[in-house]
């Protein structure tokens, strides 16, 4: 949490949006995270195997996300150059 909103801060000193997405890509990544840490915690109980299914869902989806906002950013920076 501390590096999303490291990141938001930096696209808000920066005056580049970019980095905001990138901060809001981070989310399914860090809900993939707290999944892991709750399965993991309560000691990978069968009642919770839900959660196994929905944290690799959420995986999937903040690496397509992470993907997509370091495109944005690596694209704001080319256009910058030229």
């Amino acid at each position: 949490m501390a590096a999303i909103w490291f990141i938001w801060r930096y696209g808000e000193v920066t005056q580049n949006k970019a980095w905001w997405g990138l901060s809001v890509a981070m989310l399914p990544a860090l809900v993939s995270a707290m999944c892991a840490c709750t399965w993991h915690y309560f000691d990978n109980p069968p009642s919770f195997e839900w959660m196994v299914t929905l944290q690799a869902a959420m995986t999937v989806l903040g690496n397509v996300t992470l993907c997509i906002a370091a495109w944005y950013i690596w694209r704001s920076f080319r256009s910058v150059k030229e």
